[in-house]
Formats: structure tokens, C-alpha cells, sequence
């Protein structure tokens, strides 16, 4: 059995990831900059004063803040409620792995068909995460 605060790692990788994907943003817009590449009266308040290679990241930017959002309230939840074994931690983990794969498709190839299967079976884990949560309202 592992400690019940091993719930949180997952938490940790997923946060790296949006924190890897700001840099990544980062340096595509520095990119886009020198090249030339920006409409600069724009830049400010139109996604589409950049090129489609930082829109690529920016939108994967704001993918971190939606279904995650619902996996750190989650995770806590379960934590909080005492449900951190096996199956927590599987899902939690199977969470995260979805997430990097995610992001993985969506910042190289953006191939949607993929994308789109990895966003969803990572719904159906926020759903799981979900059920076993409450089960452990009505058990407790």
C-alpha cells in the first residue's frame, strides 16, 4: 500500500507539464518575434497576431486549466475522504500519462483523431476519479 499523500505526485508531473508547456510557449513566441512573425499592434489582445505555431501552444495552454482543474479537485477530494489506495493512485496516474500524451500530440504532430482519443478516455478517468469519490461520501 503506498502512503496516502503519493496521491499528490501525479498533481506534481501534471503541474510540471503546464509549467513545461509556459516555456515552450515562451520560446515559440520569441521565435515568432524575431522572425517577424507577430502583428505587434495586435499581439497584445489577438491570438491571431501570432502564427499558427504559438496558437498551437497557446491553446494547449489553456487545456491545462480545463479538465486538470477538475483532476486537482479530485485528487484532493479523495485525499480528504481517505481514499488514496490502488485505485486512486491507478486512475490519478492514468490521468496524468493521458495529460503528457495529450500535449505531446497536440504540440507536435496535432494529429486531432489521437487527440481527440486521449482528451476523451481522460474524461472517462475524471469520471471514474469521480464515482470513486462518490462512493467514498456514501461509505464513510
Amino acid at each position: 500500500m503506498l502512503p496516502p499523500h503519493y496521491i499528490f505526485l501525479p498533481v506534481i508531473i501534471q503541474i510540471v507539464l503546464t509549467i513545461v508547456v509556459y516555456f515552450a510557449l515562451a520560446a515559440a513566441k520569441k521565435k515568432a518575434y524575431l522572425a517577424g512573425g507577430v502583428d505587434l499592434k495586435r499581439a497584445a489582445l489577438h491570438d491571431d497576431a501570432w502564427p499558427d505555431s504559438v496558437a498551437k501552444i497557446n491553446n494547449n495552454i489553456r487545456n491545462q486549466f480545463e479538465s486538470p482543474l477538475l483532476f486537482y479537485v479530485l485528487v484532493v477530494v479523495l485525499y480528504l475522504l481517505g481514499n488514496t489506495g490502488i485505485a486512486a493512485q491507478v486512475l490519478a496516474w492514468s490521468f496524468v500519462a493521458l495529460r503528457v500524451v495529450h500535449a505531446y500530440v497536440h504540440l507536435g504532430s496535432n494529429f486531432v483523431p489521437l487527440r481527440r482519443r486521449m482528451f476523451i478516455f481522460s474524461v472517462v478517468i475524471l469520471f471514474l476519479m469521480t464515482l470513486l469519490a462518490a462512493w467514498s461520501v456514501f461509505t464513510h
